[in-house]
C-alpha cells in the first residue's frame, strides 16, 4: 500500500537524521583531545511475511523464494572507533598521551570513577595531579612542594627533583585501566567514559604490560576524526535523506492520482 511505502520512507528519514547527528558530533570534536569518533550502525525493522519460502504454491509445488516485505530501518546503535589519534608535542611535563590501548582513571564528583584518553593534567594547590576540571587522577599522586622537574616514564613511573637533591626521587606510579569490552563503555560527556555492565570491570595495571599502551610525556593524543572521511559520509547521508524525502513525495503523488481517478 502507498501508505506503507510512506511509513518506510519516514523511518529512513529518521535514521539518516540520527546518522547526521553522529557525523556532526564527530566534526564538532575534531580538535578535542583524545576524542574517538562514532559510527552509526543500521538494522532493518521487522519483515512482514506474506508468503513463506517453501510454502505450498499448489498441490505439487512450493514457492522457491516466498514474499517478504520490509517495514523500514532504524539506528541499531553507535560504535566508538578506538583507532589511535596522532601525537602532538606540547613540552608540558604533565601532558600525557596514551600510546596504545588503555585509559587514565579519574575520580569524579561523588566518588564515581571516570576514564579518559585526554591526558592534559596539571597540579592542584595541594600538589595533586588533576584534570582541567579539577578531578584527581587515580591512584593519587602528590608532587612535593618546590619540585623543579617532573619525569614520567613510559611505564608510568613518576619521579620528581626537589631543591637540595641532585637526583630524582620516585613519587608515584600512574596506572592504566583496561576493559574486557572497551566498546561497551558509556559516554559521559566532558571527555569521560563510564564503566557499564557491557564493558566489564576495569583492570588496572602498569602501562606497557598485558596489552596496555605506553605513556608519552610532554605529548597529547589528538582526535582520530578524519575531516575528509566525515565530509564524504555527510554527503552520502544527505543524498540518502533526499531520496527518502522524494519517496514520500512520490507516494503522495500516487495517492493524489488514485483520489482523482477513482
Amino acid at each position: 500500500m502507498p501508505t506503507a511505502a510512506m511509513h518506510i520512507a519516514r523511518t529512513g528519514l529518521d535514521a539518516q537524521d540520527m546518522r547526521m547527528r553522529v557525523i556532526s558530533n564527530n566534526l564538532a570534536n575534531v580538535n578535542t583531545t583524545g576524542f574517538k569518533r562514532d559510527r552509526a550502525a543500521f538494522e532493518t525493522l521487522a519483515y512482514q511475511t506474506v508468503t513463506a519460502p517453501g510454502a505450498a504454491s499448489s498441490s505439487e509445488s512450493k514457492y522457491a523464494t516466498g514474499l517478504n516485505l520490509g517495514t523500514g530501518v532504524k539506528i541499531q546503535g553507535t560504535a566508538r572507533i578506538d583507532t589511535q589519534g596522532s601525537m602532538q608535542t606540547t613540552g608540558n611535563s604533565l601532558d600525557l598521551a596514551m600510546d596504545g590501548d588503555g585509559y587514565f582513571q579519574v575520580q569524579m564528583p561523588g566518588g564515581q570513577l571516570g576514564y579518559t584518553r585526554a591526558g592534559n593534567f596539571s597540579r592542584s594547590p595541594e600538589g595533586l595531579m588533576i584534570t582541567s576540571e579539577g578531578y584527581q587522577v587515580m591512584p593519587g599522586i602528590t608532587v612535593p612542594e618546590g619540585t623543579t622537574n617532573i619525569t614520567i616514564g613510559t611505564d608510568g613511573t613518576v619521579s620528581a627533583t626537589v631543591p637540595g637533591s641532585t637526583s630524582a626521587q620516585q613519587i608515584g606510579q600512574i596506572q592504566v585501566a583496561s576493559f574486557p569490552n572497551a566498546a561497551g563503555l558509556q559516554a559521559g560527556g566532558d571527555n569521560y567514559l563510564l564503566e557499564s555492565a557491557a564493558s566489564g570491570a576495569a583492570n588496572l595495571g602498569v602501562p606497557g604490560q598485558d596489552g596496555r599502551g605506553n605513556i608519552r610525556q610532554g605529548m597529547l593524543e589528538s582526535s582520530n576524526v578524519n575531516v575528509v572521511e566525515e565530509l564524504v559520509d555527510m554527503i552520502e547521508t544527505q543524498r540518502a535523506y533526499e531520496v527518502n524525502s522524494k519517496m514520500i513525495s512520490a507516494t503522495d503523488e500516487m495517492l493524489k492520482n488514485v483520489n482523482q481517478q477513482l
